[in-house]
């Protein structure tokens, strides 16, 4: 995974790290749009591949990981696909045999670094258009973002990195930069499994975790967490999801002695806008009045409150928060009028609702957009709306995020169905519906039918926020 971080900009290629758990359709999608020559993928993947390699022209050659053996086997006798033994096209190759063929005859690329401001990394995040979008991130925005970070959480030459993160977040890729520079290590899991973190984290004396609140709960839960040795941990940062109240409490209480951070941030900004510094990571006494918020700007980070208007803020006043940086992107592949939207005289319209404190504090009161945030997954809505709207039983449908005592939120559909309906379908029917067509995690995990038309505002757009009231009652359906 470090060489996919490192070779392609060293040659004036981009990275795209894809996320493996998107349906085959959508992963057609982002090649399609962003339309590479060559793919990498493991042994795990041969039946995405081979349809990626069929359905994008622009894909020339597939690179397999692991043992050359073993590729050498699977392309003798086939790979065995939903029951049926398929064989593997020329455009398969071993990338271990591929280098150590490169390697014998000495035939290296010509070295070509990316320019600072080129593109380095293109992350595909969720689309509020119903698609997904590519965020070119620069060699500038990553400089920035790790000389920024490395102080902030004070990381130190050598550390020890656990990354559990999918490296097709910009979390865990931005971790494997900061790594690079302090001379660091990183061990990598293939998925959160809390024995295999807790054994990782005393056999490799690791330094160094972020982590999602879900990641957080399941830790503490765990009865292998008492006895736990964490003597090597100095820093535990929490981000990409809101972390309940009563959630930190838990976690200030249980990794007592170790620096902890919250990070509000983003793939637009590489990712870091704002952190809580260990010292307000108090349940009482000084500074713990600050517990509730995402922290100060980054140094490298400038912010804004700004009104309908447009129209700066006072503190205090919620409006939408803008960030301005090195480290913001430089705009969404191929997509223009959208990038001229989020990106406005160098301030980036996050989207989100908050406000700062005379301090300098961000307090996030909630989502302009209708993101759901479930288990540190950005999930939008009217991604699975479109899915919903095919149904021919569907006549009205709209996505929400509802309470999860242990993802934060959960996918919850609303349907209005169609009077001529003659069979209407249930609950796990129209799950499976969707299941079958877009990533799981994006899925509702429960649905609710109306009998009465959806409350609609006077320009005739689905008010949500009647539809969350009876879910959120007696609960903050705020950010943090």
């Amino acid at each position: 995974c470090f060489e996919g971080y490192f070779a392609p900009p060293a040659i004036g290629a981009v990275f795209v790290p894809l996320n493996f758990r998107l349906a085959i359709g959508e992963l057609i999608e982002c090649l399609d749009d962003c339309t590479p020559r060559l793919l990498i993928c493991e042994p795990a993947f041969y039946s995405q591949a081979l349809a990626l390699l069929e359905a994008c022209a622009s894909v020339s050659c597939v690179f397999v990981t692991g043992s050359a053996l073993d590729f050498d086997n699977a392309k003798r006798h086939g790979v065995e696909i939903n029951g049926v033994i398929q064989s593997l096209p020329d455009e398969m190759r071993s990338l271990e045999a591929s280098i150590a063929e490169i390697i014998a005859g000495a035939s290296f690329a010509d070295m070509q670094p990316s320019s600072f401001e080129e593109t380095l990394i293109l992350f595909y995040t969720g689309g509020t258009t119903g698609r997904s979008k590519g965020v070119m991130l620069s060699n500038k925005n990553f400089l920035c973002n790790t000389s920024g970070s490395v102080p902030l959480y004070k990381m130190q030459d050598g550390w020890c990195f656990l990354i559990v993160g999918p490296l097709f977040h910009i979390a865990a890729g931005a971790r494997i930069f900061s790594c690079a520079v302090l001379g660091g290590h990183a061990i990598i899991l293939p998925k959160f499994d809390v024995p295999e973190v807790l054994e990782s984290i005393a056999n490799y004396r690791i330094n160094s975790a972020t982590l999602v609140p879900t990641m957080f709960q399941m830790l503490i839960d765990n009865p292998l967490f008492a006895t736990a040795d964490l003597s090597s941990m100095q820093m535990v940062a929490s981000g990409a999801a809101p972390m309940p109240m009563a959630l930190q409490h838990r976690v200030i209480e249980a990794f007592a002695g170790i620096n902890l951070y919250q990070t509000y941030g983003m793939t637009e900004a590489a990712p870091i806008v704002t952190s809580l510094d260990s010292q307000y990571h108090v349940v009482s006494g000084p500074g713990s009045e600050k517990l509730g918020s995402v922290g100060r700007p980054a140094p490298h980070v400038q912010l804004r409150i700004i009104d309908e208007q447009g129209t700066d803020l006072p503190p205090g006043e919620t409006g939408e928060v803008l960030a301005r940086g090195d480290n913001i992107m430089t705009g969404y592949w191929n997509l223009p009028e959208q990038t001229a939207v989020a990106l406005k005289d160098g301030w980036y319209h996050t989207g989100d609702a908050g406000y700062i404190d005379a301090d300098g504090f961000l307090f996030l009161e909630g989502r302009v957009k209708d993101m759901i945030v479930s288990g540190g997954e950005n999930i939008y809505p009217i991604e699975i709306e479109n899915v919903l709207s095919s149904h021919p039983a569907v006549h009205q449908c709209a996505v929400i995020g509802v309470p999860h005592e242990t993802w934060g939120e959960a996918v919850h559909a609303v349907i209005l169905l169609d009077d001529a309906v003659s069979e209407a379908p249930t609950e796990r029917e129209l799950i499976t519906y969707c299941r079958e067509r877009i990533a799981t995690y994006k899925c509702p995990v429960s649905v609710s039918f109306r009998s009465e038309p959806m409350p609609l505002s006077p320009i005739n757009k689905i008010l949500k926020t009647e539809l969350r009231k009876p879910f959120w009652e007696g609960r903050s359906s705020a950010l943090v």
